[in-house]
């Protein structure tokens, strides 16, 4: 399992969004700079022990009503080929070095990992602690056979899409909405989800869906 190293990374995370959500076309926020406070997110592993996998969870307070955005980031110890669209930034980590934080959802380690979560054989981690699951995290699936991770992703203003060859698609919900209270129903038509909780500005908990597959 990943281990948490508490550590200095200059830039901050939160220094690396700041600059790079409002060149995304499902950002929210005005032309003011957005205001970012880590509200929540959690980890999966790598198998090979490589790639930080991190889903970040942050608010920006810097309109008239806070928005929380989902942030799958991955952390590479070398830049990753063909993907220099999707990198979010460099930064230097006290113990690890010079790493490349990419958008996840364009790293094919991120993009197996979370179909393997959804599929149930992987868990999610806590993402402070080293060796913790996060049972706030809940995935599920309905379907049938191991599902693809030759996901193409593409942004919209509604969130991210991947879609595979043979139409499977898993959308990410970019923007988060709480959910009402209660146990959250599957979405509709879908064959799978992923809901987590996250906090909000005034202090409470909320919980919502952060990505829901649908297959052919």
């Amino acid at each position: 399992m990943a281990v948490i190293h508490r550590t200095t990374v200059t830039p901050t995370k939160l220094e690396l969004l700041t600059v790079w959500l409002p060149s995304r076309p499902w950002y929210r926020g005005g032309a003011a700079e957005p205001k970012l406070a880590k509200a929540g997110g959690f980890r999966l592993d790598d198998p090979q022990g490589e790639v930080g996998i991190e889903f970040m969870v942050v608010t920006d307070t810097s309109g008239p009503q806070p928005v929380t955005y989902l942030v799958p980031l991955t952390y590479r110890g070398a830049p990753l080929d063909g993907a220099e669209h999707a990198l979010v930034g460099t930064m230097e980590h006290g113990v690890l070095g010079q790493r490349w934080a990419y958008d996840g959802c364009h790293d094919p380690v991120l993009v197996a990992q979370l179909a393997a979560l959804i599929e149930g054989r992987v868990q999610a981690q806590a993402q402070s602690v080293s060796h913790e699951p996060d049972r706030e995290v809940a995935a599920s699936h309905t379907g049938e056979g191991p599902l693809p991770t030759d996901f193409v992703a593409a942004d919209d203003q509604d969130g991210t899409r991947l879609t595979a060859p043979h139409g499977t698609t898993l959308h990410l919900h970019r923007v988060l909405r709480p959910a009402p209270d209660g146990p959250l129903p599957p979405s509709q038509g879908a064959t799978g989800q992923v809901t987590g909780t996250w906090q909000l500005p005034d202090g409470t908990r909320a919980r919502g869906v952060f990505a829901v597959l649908h297959t052919p």
